[in-house]
């Protein structure tokens, strides 16, 4: 059985306020935060990018956990927003972090969920005895249109997980649901993406979200009361509430873990912050249900059991982080995102 042995996060200072962008566009900055809960939104700054952030988060990891880097023997990186078309971004972390070259690296693509399919990978590699240690990432830069509504949310931020034999929280099953449902998707060398708008909620995010949920609860002979803590995809403050009640979860079982209204969609970190929010707040013996999810379409799920060991982690402190910020103007917002040419 595979663990979380540590974990990093990393959210760039910089952030934007919905109403600053809402006014850029003639918009009614009430309705923008009312209709997707969300109030402001990190910033790359303009040299920050995938790579920058998942080399911050997993340093993070590593120096939490304690373990040696030559020891990961497997480091997986998603994201839609990788620097590179073609040159991976996890050879640039594996450098960073002074991994040893006896190991597998790959970057993954898909959508919003790609960090907790690279989880599922090391989860894999572990539990056969083929590595020691195995790192995810899911990191994001996201792309949005000015002017288009998923400039509202789109964010950058990252979190990284280390997995191993033992560690803070023993991770007892994931299972997935997948699906060809094209709501989200962005052609090569198109510059932003496209969406289905509404088609973009129940055939798709709560479709998938709600069937991965509900298989591993299935599977696990659980229910939501069996749980201390939920996680879901933020691609926005509202979404991840309102499937939460669908399946039947309280508010305060998510609220710990819901970290959009604050700092947007991270897509592929989304997520994976939001679990290592709530690792920052459990305690031994709780359990955690995380269900991830990638436009195209597709959710990972996750049932966790946080360990003895969590007492004597140091915690990343995400929530405290987030407060160290900077507002910019929605001009400086869009020299950080190169937006002029």
């Amino acid at each position: 059985m595979a663990a979380i042995v540590g974990y990093g996060a990393y959210v760039p200072k910089y952030r934007i306020k919905a109403e600053e962008i809402a006014r850029m566009w003639g918009k009614e900055p009430s309705s923008i935060t009312s209709g997707l809960n969300v109030f402001e939104k990190s910033v790359p700054s303009i040299d920050e990018d995938t790579a920058t952030i998942s080399v911050e988060a997993a340093r993070r990891a590593v120096k939490s956990s304690k373990i040696d880097a030559k020891e990961i023997g497997a480091i997986y990186v998603g994201s839609e927003s990788h620097p590179y078309a073609v040159k991976p971004t996890a050879t640039i972390v594996a450098e960073a972090i002074e991994a040893t070259p006896d190991m597998t690296a790959a970057d993954y693509e898909f959508a919003c969920k790609a960090g907790t399919a690279g989880m599922q990978n090391c989860i894999a590699l572990v539990e056969t005895g083929m590595i020691k240690y195995g790192m995810a990432i899911g990191a994001d830069v996201a792309q949005a249109a000015p002017g288009d509504a998923l400039e509202y949310a789109a964010a950058a931020g990252g979190a990284a997980f280390i997995i191993g034999k033992e560690g803070i929280a023993r991770i007892n099953a994931t299972v997935s649901f997948t699906t060809d449902t094209p709501d989200f998707w962005r052609r090569e060398g198109q510059p932003y993406p496209g969406h289905g708008e509404r088609f973009t909620g129940e055939p798709a995010y709560f479709r998938h979200v709600m069937g991965a949920a509900k298989m591993l609860m299935e599977k696990m002979g659980t229910s939501p009361s069996d749980y201390d803590y939920a996680v879901f995809h933020q691609p926005n403050g509202k979404f991840p509430l309102r499937v939460a009640k669908k399946l039947g979860f309280e508010k305060k079982q998510v609220e710990d873990g819901l970290l959009c209204p604050i700092i947007g969609n991270t897509y592929s970190g989304s997520t994976m912050l939001g679990l290592a929010a709530v690792l920052d707040v459990a305690k031994p013996g709780q359990r955690i249900l995380a269900v991830s999810y990638g436009s195209g379409a597709g959710s990972d799920a996750f049932d966790i059991t946080v360990e003895d060991a969590i007492e004597g982690y140091p915690r990343q402190g995400i929530r405290k982080m987030l407060e160290e910020k900077v507002y910019v103007d929605y001009a400086t917002y869009m020299k950080f995102r190169r937006e002029f040419k």
